[in-house]
């Protein structure tokens, strides 16, 4: 009996292996993209850590950095929580200073008219809640643009340059901004690389 269950198992990882095989960059990459929007959950790791931070900030500033991928929150002089965050690509990347002017816990997403014009497959509409709803557990809405600080269903694009100009976290990471930064709390967004 134990010959046939090793029989059984090696069959299973020569068909794992043939799977895998099929699978070219291209059609990876279609996959990673649909993905990015739909993972289906999760994003519950955390990338939280405390580090030295340059004292001309404010305390309870964010600082984004879209170089280093980071966002930084400063919580008390020369310290800051810094994040791991997925970030604008290409030309969708942008910088300035706004202020968080709302908050949402389970927001609801719906797709810009260019995201659905880029994507025709994306729905109208995800409720908020939703495990595959782009934007996670938490959303800080920043000015009156359409970006967002938040969550995320695809915690595989943490790190990524993957978004259409908001900033995303892991779900914990969102939580844990979300208790400290209140409405009006300063955002300053910039392309320059702000760790030493």
């Amino acid at each position: 009996m134990k010959r046939f269950a090793w029989l059984k198992l090696g069959l299973a990882l020569v068909a794992v292996a043939g799977f895998m095989s099929a699978m070219t960059p291209q059609k990876a990459a279609a996959q990673g993209i649909f993905s990015s929007f739909f993972g289906g959950g999760g994003g519950w790791q955390s990338g939280r850590r405390e580090i030295g931070f340059s004292s001309k900030y404010g305390r309870g500033t964010i600082i984004v950095s879209f170089a280093d991928r980071r966002l930084y929150y400063v919580h008390k002089k020369g310290s800051a929580l810094s994040y791991p965050i997925g970030v604008p690509s290409g030309r969708a990347s942008w910088a300035g200073t706004l202020r968080v002017s709302r908050k949402k816990v389970n927001p609801g997403w719906t797709p810009t008219a260019r995201m659905r014009r880029e994507n025709p497959a994306l729905p109208g509409h995800v409720k908020g809640g939703d495990p595959k709803n782009p934007l996670g557990v938490r959303a800080l809405y920043l000015g009156s643009t359409l970006y967002r600080i938040h969550g995320t269903d695809a915690p595989w694009t943490v790190g990524q340059n993957v978004t259409s100009g908001c900033i995303r976290l892991y779900n914990n990471d969102v939580i844990d901004l979300y208790n400290r930064a209140p409405v009006g709390t300063k955002v300053i967004v910039t392309n320059r690389r702000i760790a030493s």
